[in-house]
């Protein structure tokens, strides 16, 4: 009872206090909009690139002061298990700076985890945290988070020689400021540098696959007859059920899966050829997959599991095998199909064509573009913010970036020709044991929270196998969708309250429609969902989306 009432004030009082912040935003949103041009670079983002035209010689800051300090840096994702020290990364760099960390990781739900500290204003030195999520505005609106500009100009001029002035243009706030700094961040331009490759694949078990004929499962004939096939031939897994399709875990606004991935590999534009935004969601072929999976259902195909099983429970089924096919994120599978790997290299999971358009289109996979994965702030209760910020800045550089990949030199790298090149050892444990790598060595962005993924490939090695076949699978397949990041509501705002009940709606419509008894139910649960979303203010989201994707081209300087 005590937890119910704690859960009901803590509630109440993210209402009060996001209702504060909406005020507090609406009267800086309609004090600054006037002077705002998406298409003018920020204050911020011109003083980075000044710095970096001058190429001054400054000492990198963390410098000025190594004596130890531990900092508490807040992960909000649950499964995130690194502790820092014990590694040969973590100990070089808090011998190098003195920083040691303590990472405080969520036991359970992350969002009830970071709205309690956010009420109780109990946030810790550091925050790491996906960048769409609520929090980052609420933090910034309730005034819980330094300015890192202002961090960097009272204590560190080195931020901005080592900051990229992309990213810092496009987190710029419209006060003026910038309060987080991303991690996993692509700018357009790094589309013409590199061949960048996605996250998103649809996967399938090679033994079995191969099993059944190595079937064409684009269309629903083809994909449906595939699960029949294989459930008829493998109905078990060492004992235990397989489990003919997996997805993302099903959450409280429903499942990734069966969102932008299937409509990603449904090649769905999300604009028009006059750049109007596109409600996927409302395509008709992307409603005729749902309806497959529907029959996937009805017919015995989807297991309960997919329903329920979180990622630690789904993580044990990918290493045991017990998936034949799934729509899911290739680099979330590392360590599970390294072990399948080992145990036997024909039951590893390899990237196919999944699930197509009627023209059979090639997917249009999402790339990583300039928002990136994550967002980095300095809480106000920072022990120390002068450390926090030279710290950030130490990890954003060329030589924090060096020794979160390689790790240190002469422990898990040679210089080779001029370029770091991993021990053979150290290689072999990379690409065989991840776990053990991890523990060990603590290189290859063990400690994501910074990564500058375009940085660090010129110190990348080819992928091997189990990894190539999924990393190489996408190529050609990745867009950058930069335009479409941050299409995000004003927190608290009418609008946005509106969109939660729709996402709530959809988290509570999507499995029921998978779980339909008849086509005819799934129309009826279809109407009623796209009822809800028009008589909660879908048109009036819609349009303010629309003004969103216009000045988020604008920013990026696309026609």
């Amino acid at each position: 009872m005590k937890k119910v009432l704690a859960m009901v004030l803590i509630v109440a009082l993210m209402g009060v206090f996001l209702t504060a912040c909406s005020e507090q935003k609406t009267e800086q949103t309609q004090s600054q909009s006037e002077k705002k041009d998406p298409s003018e670079p920020s204050e911020i983002a011109e003083k980075v690139e000044e710095a970096k035209v001058a190429n001054e010689e400054i000492q990198p800051s963390y410098l000025d002061d190594t004596s130890p300090i531990t900092l508490d840096w807040y992960i909000n994702f649950s499964w995130f298990p690194t502790k820092w020290g014990g590694d040969a990364t973590s100990e070089y760099i808090t011998e190098k700076t003195g920083v040691s960390i303590n990472y405080i990781v969520p036991a359970g739900n992350e969002a009830e985890k970071i709205n309690s500290m956010i009420a109780g204003d109990t946030l810790p030195d550091l925050i790491t945290l996906g960048w769409w999520e609520s929090q980052v505005d609420a933090m910034i609106q309730g005034d819980l988070v330094y300015a890192l500009d202002e961090l960097a100009e009272e204590y560190d001029p080195y931020f901005f020689q080592v900051a990229n002035s992309g990213r810092i243009n496009w987190y710029t706030k419209d006060d003026g400021h910038v309060y987080g700094y991303p991690n996993a961040s692509y700018s357009p331009e790094d589309y013409e540098k590199y061949e960048l490759t996605s996250n998103q694949t649809f996967l399938v078990r090679k033994d079995m696959y191969e099993a059944i004929g190595s079937p064409d499962m684009r269309t629903p004939e083809g994909f449906l007859q595939a699960l029949r096939d294989v459930k008829a031939m493998f109905p078990e897994v060492n004992g235990q059920p397989l489990i003919p399709i997996g997805f993302h875990d099903f959450n409280d606004e429903g499942c990734s899966s069966l969102e932008e991935y299937l409509q990603n590999f449904l090649a769905i534009q999300q604009e028009d050829e006059n750049g109007n935004l596109v409600d996927r969601t409302k395509d008709p072929e992307y409603i005729e997959w749902l309806k497959v999976f529907r029959q996937a259902n009805e017919e015995g195909l989807i297991a309960v599991d997919v329903f329920i099983d979180s990622r630690p429970q789904m993580e044990e089924k990918i290493a045991q095998g017990r998936y034949f096919s799934m729509l899911y994120q290739r680099s979330d599978l590392t360590a599970q199909n390294n072990i399948r790997f080992q145990e036997d290299p024909d039951t590893v999971y390899i990237a196919v064509d999944g699930p197509a358009n009627d023209r059979l289109d090639q997917p249009l996979l999402d790339g990583d573009g300039i928002a990136g994965w994550t967002l980095t702030l300095i809480s106000k209760n920072c022990k120390d913010p002068e450390r926090a910020i030279k710290f950030m800045s130490y990890m954003m550089s060329e030589e924090g970036q060096l020794d979160l990949f390689m790790g240190p030199e002469g422990v898990t790298w040679e210089n080779i020709n001029g370029k770091p090149t991993w021990k053979p050892e150290v290689k072999e444990t990379l690409d065989t044991d991840r776990n053990t790598f991890d523990n060990l060595y603590g290189a290859s962005y063990t400690y994501w929270m910074l990564m500058d993924n375009p940085m660090s490939k010129q110190w990348e090695s080819e992928p091997v196998e189990p990894f190539a076949q999924l990393y190489n699978w996408t190529k050609g397949k990745a867009v950058n969708k930069s335009q479409y990041s941050d299409l995000t509501l004003e927190p608290g705002s009418k609008l946005a309250i509106e969109e939660g009940k729709i996402n709530s709606e959809w988290g509570e419509t999507l499995p029921q429609l998978i779980m339909a008894e008849t086509e005819e139910e799934f129309d009826q649960i279809w109407t009623e969902f796209m009822s809800y979303r028009e008589e909660h203010s879908w048109e009036e989201i819609f349009d303010y989306q629309q003004q969103k994707l216009d000045d988020n081209k604008k920013r990026l300087g696309i026609n």
